[in-house]
């Protein structure tokens, strides 16, 4: 045999033993939590239909938003190399200066307080 051949015998081998070891190995006892469908503290026995907090999307869409201002500065330093590097800072820092207005904003409004 080869040593390819013996090396993929052994990997096949243990694999197999590590995959049935793993059903036979750990103590299944479930309790009345594991059970539930909700796992996260939410009582399943209420309504599905309770509405979340509109704060939570907003919450969510000020790290897409911040998440889209990283991805739109990472090309910043190459953009350095340019013939008007000036212009490359004027609408980098436009980016910022707006988005960090649309911030002080919310903060303002008290978009950003989760409890009312």
């Amino acid at each position: 045999m080869t040593l390819i051949m013996t090396m993929m015998l052994i990997h096949i081998t243990l694999s197999a033993l590590l995959a049935l070891v793993s059903f036979w190995l750990p103590q299944s006892t479930p309790d009345h939590e594991k059970l539930t469908p909700y796992e996260c503290g939410f009582d399943p026995t209420g309504s599905a239909r309770l509405p979340f907090s509109l704060r939570f999307f907003l919450i969510a869409i000020l790290f897409l938003l911040f998440d889209l201002e990283i991805a739109l500065l990472l090309p910043l330093p190459w953009g350095s190399h340019f013939l008007n590097p000036v212009m490359t800072f004027f609408w980098a820092s436009t980016i910022l200066i707006l988005l960090t207005l649309g911030l002080i904003y919310e903060w303002v409004q008290g978009g950003l307080e989760w409890a009312e």
